[in-house]
């Protein structure tokens, strides 16, 4: 490589640097203010994905989200969706490059929750009632997901509505998650079911064969 091509690529690089710090939103910039609360030591990295309805958010102290994530309440920017906070995200949490989280209703993500890259987060989806309709013209449904503090979810993982994690819970990558999962599960598969389980009695076990996974 070339002397002029070596300082072109460096060139290139420490302005694309500075242009991630400079895009990246916390409380200090003006796009931290359009947050109904954002913690001391939030950064949203450059670039985001689409991020709107920002009043209905709330992201704890320390929080860190990956480039490319997007987070949403309601359909499109603009809707009056009451006086409550709809998605809350809690402190010390590492939500994951290209992650989608699509709130409608009601998202609670615990403290200190991590994800992968690429996982999806929603409480709302399309419903198959009429046989006849296509089904992206069929009203969707809401139900509130509430996932753990302390947990973990894998990389592709996708988390449906009406989903409940307890804490410390762990969700393999790819997973496809619907339903309740008290502490300490272990879930991974499409569908998702529970395959490890910990209680101080047994430890950690396996709960198909003791006839306790969900």
């Amino acid at each position: 490589m070339s002397l002029v091509r070596r300082a072109v690529n460096a060139a290139i690089h420490r302005a694309y640097t500075a242009i991630r710090r400079a895009g990246a939103i916390s409380p200090a910039t003006p796009g931290g203010y359009r947050f109904r609360r954002m913690g001391d030591g939030v950064s949203i990295a450059f670039p985001p994905g689409a991020i709107f309805g920002e009043a209905y958010i709330e992201i704890g102290d320390h929080t860190l989200v990956g480039e490319r994530v997007s987070m949403s309440c309601g359909m499109n920017p603009g809707l009056d969706l009451g006086p409550s906070s709809i998605l809350r995200i809690g402190r010390g949490c590492s939500i994951g490059r290209g992650t989608h989280i699509v709130a409608h209703q009601s998202i609670d993500i615990g403290d200190d929750v991590f994800t992968g890259p690429y996982v999806y987060v929603t409480d709302q989806n399309h419903v198959y009632d009429d046989p006849d309709v296509p089904i992206g013209r069929q009203w969707p449904r809401n139900s509130p997901v509430s996932i753990g503090s302390g947990s973990w979810l894998g990389a592709g993982a996708i988390i449906l509505p009406g989903t409940t994690l307890g804490r410390q819970c762990v969700v393999a990558g790819g997973a496809v998650v619907r339903g309740t999962f008290p502490d300490h599960s272990v879930v991974a598969g499409v569908p998702a079911r529970r395959v490890r389980g910990y209680t101080p009695e047994l430890g950690w076990h396996d709960p198909v064969r003791l006839g306790t996974a969900s």
